[in-house]
């Protein structure tokens, strides 16, 4: 391929078949400025910076390699592709990212034929690889699949499950470990690559496939033997003992920067009969970005910034947000209360613990991505007398779930969940929203489930769940700043299952549940402007109902409507199913539920999602309306 002296390399890749066009020695070149742009990129659109930063060049010697996208890349999570999603025909979108109509955060099936399969949770692209490979082995295609996982991903048992399973996939199979934290590997350098080199060369691998052949020809117990001296002197040398025992054919430590080294190995690898391998890389998260080398958490996720400067344009002062409020109570709480502990599953920072650590450090876990581990491990803490808080997002206990019902509910023990990120949660999209923990909870016997309408109502929740030893008790709350209500003083210790009423009126009753509540007090003032007395109640608990409250307002009111930022089955489900029990539908009153709808939404800003979710004021105020004219078309016709 040719190009003026003068073009980028960049603007003559559409795709990776371009890609593998250019003289190996333009590789450099191209890696830095396909850097470069991601830096641009994300400047201008916030996101995860620091991981894409890391895999530029793995990103650039991948799809140079290997043949995508009949090789299918998988990258786990996701949230390190925007070099991938620039290599793969979508530079021109890049500055659309996580913006409504724009290109997601993260891997997605229908974005591209590059993305062949969806991420956005941690540690499923070796079990989602291990599919593809063996589906290829049955239909003796010759395609292979390629999962990049990260260091911190291993830390799920999902991630060993795969491997254990992982043999029959043979060849087809290559799995590289981006160790971008030291975490795992010894150190990198030139002896390394050389037998990284070496041990995944066909020379090697041909040998000791002779020698494995000839050692079968021996007594079972000396083939053994051989196997496994082999096995632990390479894995003294190399590392990778671990991984052997799992099945795999272990490559590395290499630089994952280094395209002198990365490229042979990876043509090695895929050439190789050996399967299934993998390859240890060693990356640094960041690299060739200055301010995000030298920042703590490396930029992992970041808002808009200056790219000269790296500063980030976050906005300043205001509410403090939801998870720093609940963080910030706990510790104040176990102060004076040696039972509590907190439990985070890698996220600190996201949920608030990291401020519950600095105070209390022997008390705050965190588990890695091990969400199961943490809710198991938290019964354990509450079965043994203490108060343990497993602060999980809600998009991530979904992983937990059968843990939560038979580990903790079923044995009816204290652990308290503070479930952060509920509702919808703007540009992270579907595979963090907050949609269904209302109605995967409220279902489970034993369980009590609250919702914060605001954060000085998070704080009574929080003291709440502390002194709540009777079972199980969750408490949720959203993504962001607070709504800027002064917080108390002094918690306070809510009754379980009962709601206050913040507004009364006559004719119109509006139930909300969680922080739909000052939408339900603007739609209440623009029902009052129509003449129609509106009363508004927090319910503050989906599970127990304020079964008293409920029926004097259903016995008061012509119309009742259920406001809720969570998927059907929740509060409105659970409301309805009450009234019919007691017959309180039977006098014509008129019962409405408001929800998110059935279908995963799209990320865009939060105010846009709720919009299409018609959970704000004015589509209160239309349910009101359609159901009193509903009413009154229904009277005069009886009437007649």
């Amino acid at each position: 391929m040719s190009q003026r002296p003068d073009t980028p390399l960049l603007d003559t890749i559409a795709t990776p078949q371009d890609l593998r066009r250019i003289d190996r020695s333009r590789l450099r070149q191209l890696s830095d400025e396909l850097r470069t742009e991601m830096i641009d990129a994300v400047g201008s659109t916030g996101g995860h910076l620091g991981s894409g930063l890391g895999v530029v060049e793995l990103t650039v010697a991948i799809h140079y390699v290997f043949n995508t996208p009949d090789d299918k890349l998988i990258w786990d999570v996701g949230h390190q592709a925007y070099p991938h999603k620039i290599l793969t025909g979508r530079r021109d979108r890049i500055r659309t990212l996580r913006q409504g109509g724009g290109l997601s955060g993260f891997t997605k099936r229908s974005e591209s034929e590059y993305d062949p399969f969806g991420a956005a949770h941690s540690s499923t692209s070796i079990s989602a690889g291990l599919g593809f490979a063996v589906a290829n082995k049955l239909n003796d295609r010759p395609g292979k699949a390629i999962a990049v996982i990260g260091d911190g991903a291993m830390s799920a048992g999902m991630a060993y499950e795969a491997m254990n399973n992982a043999e029959q996939a043979g060849n087809r199979l290559i799995v590289i470990l981006n160790d971008n934290d030291m975490s795992i590997a010894p150190p990198v350098g030139g002896l390394s690559a050389y037998l990284a080199r070496m041990v995944s060369s066909s020379e090697y691998m041909g040998l000791r496939s002779l020698a494995s052949r000839i050692s079968k020809k021996l007594s079972r117990r000396v083939h053994s033997g051989l196997e496994k001296a082999e096995e632990y002197t390479r894995g003294m040398v190399t590392g990778g003992t671990l991984f052997e025992e799992l099945g795999f054919y272990y490559v590395g430590p290499i630089d994952g920067h280094d395209l002198d080294h990365l490229i042979p190995v990876l043509e090695n690898v895929r050439d190789s009969e050996q399967g299934p391998i993998l390859v240890h890389v060693v990356t640094k998260k960041g690299k060739g970005y200055g301010p995000a080398e030298d920042s703590a958490d490396k930029y992992h996720g970041v808002a808009k910034f200056d790219v000269i400067t790296g500063e980030q344009k976050k906005s300043s002062g205001g509410p403090p947000a939801y998870q720093n409020v609940f963080g910030d109570t706990l510790a104040k709480l176990a102060e004076t209360d040696p039972r509590i502990c907190a439990i985070t599953a890698a996220m600190p920072s996201g949920t608030g613990v990291d401020r519950f650590a600095k105070a209390h450090p022997e008390r705050a876990f965190d588990v890695g991505i091990a969400e199961q581990h943490g809710v198991t491990f938290a019964a354990g803490l509450a079965a043994q007398g203490m108060r343990p808080f497993a602060a999980i997002y809600s998009t991530f206990l979904q992983r937990a779930y059968d843990q939560v019902v038979h580990d903790v509910a079923i044995q009816n023990l204290p652990v308290r969940f503070a479930i952060d990120r509920a509702g919808l949660v703007g540009a992270d999209g579907a595979t963090h929203a907050g949609a269904f923990d209302v109605t995967y909870l409220a279902s489970l016997p034993n369980f009590v489930v609250m919702a914060a309408a605001d954060e000085a109502e998070l704080v009574h929740m929080t003291y709440t769940a502390a002194e709540y030893d009777m079972g199980p008790i969750a408490f949720r709350y959203p993504r962001g700043a607070g709504v800027g209500v002064p917080l108390p003083e002094t918690p306070e210790k809510l009754e379980i299952g009962k709601g206050r009423v913040v507004r009364e009126g006559s004719k119109i009753a509006l139930l909300s549940l969680g922080t739909r509540l000052h939408e339900a007090l603007k739609a209440a003032d623009q029902l009052e402007a129509k003449g129609l007395s509106t009363t508004v109640a927090d319910m503050r608990f989906a599970k127990p109902l304020d079964t008293a409250l409920i029926e004097k307002l259903m016995r008061t009111h012509e119309v009742v409507v259920t406001i809720e930022e969570a998927a059907i089955g929740g509060l409105g489900a659970h409301v309805l199913t009450f009234a019919s029990d007691e017959g309180l539908t039977d006098a014509g009153l008129k019962i409405r539920t408001m929800r998110l709808p059935d279908l995963f939404q799209d990320h865009d800003d939060p105010a846009k999602q709720y919009d299409e979710a018609r959970l704000n004021a004015p589509h209160i105020v239309e349910t009101v309306l359609k159901a009193l004219r509903h009413n009154s078309a229904g009277v005069a016709e009886a009437r007649a």
